[in-house]
């Protein structure tokens, strides 16, 4: 097991770039801070992958999907967060860059997991709207699994509903349809 020194100062964009990779943790930047948890479990993992996949298929051409991709929120200080799911411009997402630039970002979908409930409900709810991303959905996988969407109005989230079940909604003007109850079964 190797230690990785720190930087004895908040973090900048240059160190986080320069950080190891380190697949058995979930890895963010909050104000300059290093803020690590485990990686999530497999229905999380399997929620992330459908979301992602289903986002991609439906959306129009000029979106595209990405799941746990990194996004910058700000640079000084940084805070670099890696949503569930989040939804850029296709022409963005071909350029393959290294983190999304939250100002590209058009949607965020967070599931929430052990540990993270309170940072997805409150701290991200407010980053978010911060930075102007028009969409952010929050998953919940307990029984029965649910969705609330909101979206930005006048720099706030309004709730533009709470979902179970099979949910069809319209985004960006593509009509998207979701079975949230086929998010964690071992065949949709």
């Amino acid at each position: 097991m190797s230690v990785v020194q720190w930087p004895h100062r908040l973090l900048t964009l240059d160190d986080w770039a320069g950080m190891p990779e380190t697949p058995e943790h979930r890895v963010e930047v909050v104000e300059g801070v290093l803020v690590v948890s485990p990686r999530p479990l497999y229905f999380h993992q399997r929620a992330v992958n459908r979301l992602t996949y289903w986002l991609d298929e439906q959306t129009s051409p000029e979106m595209s999907a990405m799941g746990e991709a990194e996004m910058v929120i700000t640079v000084a200080p940084l805070t670099i967060r890696v949503p569930d799911v989040l939804v850029i411009s296709a022409v963005v997402a071909d350029e393959n860059p290294a983190r999304a630039s939250a100002e590209d970002v058009r949607l965020v979908i967070e599931v929430l997991s052990e540990g993270t409930v309170r940072t997805d409900r409150v701290t991200k709810f407010s980053e978010y709207a911060e930075v102007g991303i028009e969409h952010y959905w929050i998953v919940d996988l307990d029984d029965p699994a649910s969705m609330i969407t909101y979206r930005l109005v006048d720099g706030d989230y309004e709730n533009f509903g709470e979902h179970t079940g099979k949910v069809s909604l319209d985004f960006d003007g593509a009509p998207l349809s979701f079975d949230l109850d086929a998010l964690t079964t071992r065949r949709p």
